[in-house]
């Protein structure tokens, strides 16, 4: 890593402050000029030099997020980007959430509005991945190196058909126009601080999808914790509201169903691929008024 930042940002790396990540390696680093930086390192892929354009452009917009100062370049045999940091943060309070995440969600997909088509950053990660050609219901998954259509018991028998269920619902946006979000929209990755945004991380998760799906996954999943539970019936309802009145125009019913069944694949997902770990992230009585709300 300090062999990396001398040869991409002129200094040697003198104090390592924080490490954090997930499907990433994260790292605080004090460079030897005193500048503070946050090193990410992961897997290459054909999407990382577009979430990263889009990032410096939102960024240049004026949107809350960390400056990248360099990369995606290779480190080894990852790819590794440096950005400032923007530490700091907090939970908003209840109340407040679903119309700050909301609102700002509205502001994000607004903001990039002017950036143009992204086609490089389909398909999408595989929470969001829908769309996939898999022989199976479930694509192949970021986190663990599982065949999930492979995994098949009696206990998920029934996640496995509803998995199908909304993916034949969201056919009818399987051609719809897209636009640019973000699509791992939770209290992880958007910071407020004083009932304000702080900043939006993790880029890599950039997508360009229609934006019932970018809404729907948002809904479902910005009060999400390690268990992949995401928000209740109730609190995606609440998010939905407030986020058609920031948008400042109403979701069609159809469209409404959508988002619905958009959240219900992030659910499904989870509930299949979290039964590995032996717990549970979707109830079934949950999941059939999340169903009924789809239209399915």
């Amino acid at each position: 890593m300090s062999d990396w930042c001398l040869q991409h940002l002129g200094c040697p790396v003198t104090e390592r402050t924080f490490t954090a990540g997930n499907l990433s390696a994260v790292y605080g680093l004090r460079l030897a000029d005193d500048r503070e930086v946050v090193l990410k390192i992961r897997d290459d892929g054909t999407r990382l030099e577009s979430c990263t354009w889009v990032q410096r452009r939102m960024r240049q917009a004026g949107f809350p997020c960390p400056e990248p100062l360099t990369g995606p370049l290779p480190l080894g045999w990852q790819a590794a980007s440096a950005e400032t940091p923007l530490p700091g943060g907090e939970a908003p309070e209840p109340l407040d959430a679903p119309r700050l995440f909301a609102g700002l969600l509205s502001d994000f997909v607004t903001c990039a509005e002017g950036l143009g088509p992204q086609p490089l950053l389909r398909p999408a990660p595989a929470w969001v991945h829908w769309y996939h050609k898999e022989d199976g219901v479930w694509p192949v998954p970021d986190d663990r190196d599982v065949d999930l259509n492979a995994e098949r018991c009696s206990a998920t028998a029934w996640v496995d058909e509803l998995g199908g269920a909304v993916r034949e619902r969201l056919e009818e946006v399987r051609d719809a126009v897209c636009v640019i979000g973000h699509g791992d929209w939770d209290g992880r990755n958007v910071k407020f601080r004083d009932g304000r945004p702080l900043a939006v991380h993790d880029w890599d998760s950039v997508v360009y999808e229609p934006e019932v799906v970018i809404i729907g996954q948002a809904a479902a999943m910005f009060e999400c914790g390690p268990t992949g539970a995401g928000a209740s019936v109730e609190r995606t309802e609440a998010f939905l509201e407030e986020y058609q009145i920031a948008r400042g125009r109403a979701l069609s019913d159809d469209e409404l169903q959508l988002c619905w069944a958009a959240g219900l694949w992030v659910r499904a997902f989870n509930a299949k691929k979290f039964h590995l770990d032996n717990f549970d992230a979707l109830e079934r009585d949950e999941a059939e008024k999340r169903m009924r709300r789809a239209g399915i």
